[in-house]
């Protein structure tokens, strides 16, 4: 008994001494852990001017003095498109039928009508004449009215021949404003086409940014569908409201054989307001969480992070109104992995000349 008393404190003793070792050893293998390191790459905040730069989207159309409408001059069905919007077409080449209504029917019926009895009346006044019962100028009456009954059927003849629409010209059909079953009054127009030469190009814009185009301002032309693109200016802005689209207009002058077809759809890129000089950096250099914009600055090999307030935009630069100065680095490769603090290696070229 006197033995184990004796052998109890001492291992108590050794299980004290065994983990007071174990706290010791812990801080050292944490020391010797390496701090978390990023690769990036980043780029210098410079001091330049800025411009601000716009799409809009629109389609080509052929010039006003090119463009030829086809109208109905009678009332009449539109029966059936022959060729729909954007056909090329040559002149003469048939765009719409139509078939005539009960209304133009019958007005030509009345008129065929008028013409038999105003030829059998002046006949009628011929032979009383010879007979004489009735004077010349009873004759010339009638064959006044028979005449004029024949102006009427001749009129009436060709509205009913507008009932077929064909292309007065070669070009391209555009803006057909009806559909097969449509009721058409006299005088509507029912497509037009566009006569081959230079086109305009007109584009929908936000009327309190109309304010801000003008004339012989530059702009770049692209087709939506393709790679064409075309460097050129405007030409008119019309401020008046599309009660459809509810925006104003910019248009501008598309030189013939440029690659643009009439109705074709456009985008352009416009350069609104005038140059302010600031601080730029490369826009995939701002980050945003939340609507907070920021950017990582890279100094003494250590990432930190930068609120700061974005301004305008332009291709693949941004201004920064506040938060930056110029020849500081920012963070345009690996930003996202970062943390504020966090040690960075940068790499490549771009990694020159660093801020210090």
């Amino acid at each position: 008994m006197k033995l184990l008393l004796a052998i109890a404190p001492l291992a108590l003793l050794a299980a004290c001494g065994g983990s007071g070792g174990g706290n010791e050893a812990a801080p050292a293998a944490e020391a010797d852990s390496p701090a978390p390191t990023a690769s990036v790459r980043s780029a210098a905040a410079t001091l330049g001017a800025t411009t601000s730069t716009i799409a809009v989207y629109g389609a080509a159309e052929a010039e006003p003095g090119n463009q030829r409408g086809l109208t109905v001059q009678a009332e009449a069905t539109l029966t059936r498109i022959v060729a729909p919007t954007g056909t090329a077409v040559r002149a003469g080449q048939v765009v719409a039928i139509l078939t005539p209504s009960a209304t133009t029917r019958l007005d030509a019926a009345k008129a065929a009508t008028d013409v038999s009895a105003g030829r059998a009346a002046l006949a009628r006044a011929i032979r009383l004449r010879r007979d004489g019962l009735v004077s010349n100028a009873e004759v010339e009456t009638a064959r006044a009215a028979a005449h004029t009954a024949e102006i009427s059927l001749a009129a009436a003849s060709q509205r009913n021949g507008t009932l077929v629409l064909r292309a007065p010209v070669a070009g391209v059909v555009q803006n057909i404003t009806a559909k097969p079953g449509d009721l058409i009054a006299p005088g509507t127009s029912v497509a037009t086409v566009g006569a081959q030469g230079d086109l305009r190009a007109r584009f929908g814009i936000d009327p309190a940014l109309a304010a801000r185009i003008h004339p012989g301002q530059p702009l770049t032309i692209s087709a939506i569908n393709a790679g064409e693109s075309l460097a050129t200016n405007v030409t008119g802005v019309d401020p008046q409201v599309d009660a459809t689209t509810r925006l104003a207009s910019v248009y501008a002058r598309i030189p013939a054989g440029r690659g643009f077809g009439a109705g074709e759809p456009l985008r352009a890129s416009i350069t609104v307001g005038g140059s302010a000089s600031g601080i730029t950096i490369p826009y995939r250099a701002l980050l945003d969480d939340g609507g907070r914009s920021y950017v990582f600055v890279v100094k003494d090999g250590v990432a930190h992070m930068r609120d700061v307030s974005p301004g305008n935009s332009a291709g693949d630069s941004i201004q920064i109104v506040r938060g930056l100065q110029a020849n500081e680095r920012v963070v345009v490769e690996g930003g996202t992995a970062l943390e504020d603090g966090m040690k960075v290696v940068e790499e490549g070229s771009q990694a020159k000349g660093a801020a210090k």
